[in-house]
């Protein structure tokens, strides 16, 4: 495996690993930061060890169909991108909420961080 998508996993590893540990003390805004940045970081991760087109951009749902396109299913729905990509801008800035209805909770972390898990296990099945 390439330094670079080593590099790329290992923060994708990282965000997930904060964001189990700032959910648990109930910081929900950045638990869901850093799950998107994790499937982020892991989509482009994959992205880089199978040299598809690399693009600089924080959309879950287009970078999943970057490798499907290529024929690697990473098993996120539709449905769990609409929720990752609904996260993004929201958590980054003050803008309310991570989420663009509610205010997140111990629930939905724990959801997302599920999701996020099935993301990187799934990315290790495919070589990462």
């Amino acid at each position: 495996m390439r330094d670079s998508v080593k590099r790329w996993f290992a923060f994708a590893e990282e965000n997930l690993a904060c964001a189990r540990i700032v959910a648990d003390k109930g910081y929900y805004n950045p638990a869901l930061q850093n799950v998107q940045q994790a499937v982020e970081k892991t989509l482009k991760a994959l992205i880089l060890q199978n040299d598809l087109e690399f693009r600089k951009t924080h959309n879950i749902q287009e970078l999943r169909g970057i490798l499907a396109a290529a024929g690697l299913d990473i098993e996120l729905t539709d449905e769990e991108c609409e929720l990752l990509d609904s996260i993004y801008l929201p958590s980054k800035y003050p803008l309310g909420s991570a989420l663009p209805d509610a205010q997140p909770d111990q629930g939905i972390c724990k959801e997302c961080i599920a999701i996020a898990a099935k993301v990187l296990s799934r990315a290790r099945q495919l070589g990462l």
